[in-house]
């Protein structure tokens, strides 16, 4: 017992010694203006993606008869979709805009639009010389295309919004503006300083584009692929390393989303836009391209919120100890939507060198085993984005066209969590249990 605490004592001492030196990398990396922009404008457009979302669900609710009925109105039907979720790019680029432009204590509103239109204006025109729509409407004139607005357009968005905010800034900073007398209201002369940044930006983004072809989009889409593929596409190692170092960051209590957010984030809303749009489009869920989307993680690898700690809830609601069991009814109805915030600081995981060790290792486990069930075409890939307080089973059933198998899958790796929180839940009950047992006697 003495040997087991000594060690434990040790491991402590070494965990707080790796904190110390990763709390300066965390806190560069998550108080970083640009990289909180881009976090912050990706999660204010929330709502949209999510209502989009469940447009793709309604068209595609497996009744018998059911594509039938709506199929007069389907493209009625697609239009909220395609106005929400189909041009994401555009609205990223007003939030990541306005958080960046608020970061510099430039006005927000201005901040938003000079991005909307740096990204617009790297969009191409359709010439239609004469067509008919759907409605059997003859149309003809210029056209902005849909798609380039959509997820493939995220990462050229994200950086012509960064670019447009600094130049606005540093027009600001020169003083390059138009001043207006001091009777004039604000909102008119800050119209009126926006002037040279707005020409800048269009001179900038509309001679490259239009006039020699210069693709910003297509060149960070290219450089960026590796890594999309990496963290996002098949690849198991780096759906597990994204795993690993989310939690690692918890354990040093230091919100890993937070941190790593800014990184991944955009990889993720690209891949489960991305396969919704081909959903929606007509592919089947089993050959979407993308398998690591956020919600993969969400239902199955992070059952309860990071580290899958749903199970341990269960564990902590069986326990002997008074207060480990007080712990457990508490955190298990926050558990079920996915906050686990009570677990985390309550046990605590953090700094706890014996749950530090399950909670890391059970989503490297889960994500191991529905990668294998995904690719051996078991279950289909994730299609649409429900939000992440949606428990468990129904989020894997709904995001995975209600395939019955990925509900039934989300219990396995229930258990598969159950199974390896329980050696170490019994021990640190046990160390629990021994601090009340002489609490009482001191008492």
């Amino acid at each position: 017992v003495k040997y087991r605490e000594r060690k434990e004592v040790r491991m402590e001492k070494v965990l707080e010694r790796f904190a110390e030196k990763m709390m300066p990398v965390a806190n560069a990396i998550g108080s970083q203006r640009h990289m909180q922009a881009v976090r912050n404008g990706l999660i204010s457009i929330l709502p949209l993606t999510i209502v989009g979302s469940f447009f793709v669900i309604l068209l595609n609710i497996p009744i018998n008869g059911y594509a039938e009925l709506i199929a007069p109105y389907k493209d009625e039907l697609d239009i909220p979709f395609r106005f929400t979720v189909g041009i994401m790019s555009l609205y990223s680029a007003f939030t990541i805009g306005s958080f960046l432009g608020k970061s510099y204590k430039l006005d927000d509103v201005t901040s938003g639009f000079l991005a909307m239109l740096a990204t617009i204006l790297m969009i191409v025109p359709v010439n239609i010389k004469e067509g008919v729509t759907t409605a059997g409407t003859t149309v003809s004139g210029r056209y902005i295309p849909i798609a380039p607005l959509s997820s493939q357009g995220l990462f050229g968005a994200i950086v012509a919004s960064l670019i447009a905010v600094e130049i606005y800034r540093f027009v600001k900073e020169k003083k390059i503006e138009i001043k207006m007398p001091d009777g004039v209201p604000p909102v008119v002369a800050s119209s009126f300083a926006a002037l040279f940044p707005t020409l800048i930006i269009i001179i900038l983004f509309w001679i490259p584009r239009h006039f020699f072809g210069f693709d910003l989009n297509g060149i960070i889409s290219f450089a960026i692929s590796p890594l999309k593929v990496f963290l996002t596409g098949n690849n198991l190692i780096g759906g597990v390393l994204t795993q690993f170092f989310i939690c690692l960051f918890w354990i040093f209590g230091i919100h890993g989303h937070a941190v790593l957010g800014p990184i991944i984030r955009p990889f993720w809303d690209q891949a489960i836009i991305q396969n919704m749009e081909l959903f929606q489009a007509g592919t089947s869920a089993y050959q979407l391209p993308n398998i690591f989307t956020e919600q993969f993680f969400q239902w199955y690898a992070q059952m309860g919120g990071t580290g899958g700690t749903l199970a341990l809830v269960v564990l902590f609601m069986t326990s002997k100890s008074q207060y480990l069991k007080q712990l457990g009814k508490l955190s298990i109805l926050p558990g079920i939507f996915n906050i686990n915030e009570p677990m985390i600081f309550g046990a605590p995981i953090v700094m706890n060198p014996l749950l530090a060790v399950p909670f890391m290792l059970v989503p490297v486990v889960n994500t191991i085993v529905v990668y294998i069930f995904t690719a051996l075409n078991i279950i289909p890939r994730m299609m649409v984005k429900p939000p992440f307080t949606v428990p468990a089973p129904l989020g894997a059933l709904i995001t995975t066209n209600w395939n019955w198998m990925a509900c039934v899958l989300v219990f396995i790796c229930f258990f598969v969590s159950l199974a390896i929180y329980y050696p170490f839940f019994k021990l640190f009950e046990k160390r629990t249990l021994d601090n009340e047992n002489v609490q009482s006697a001191g008492e």
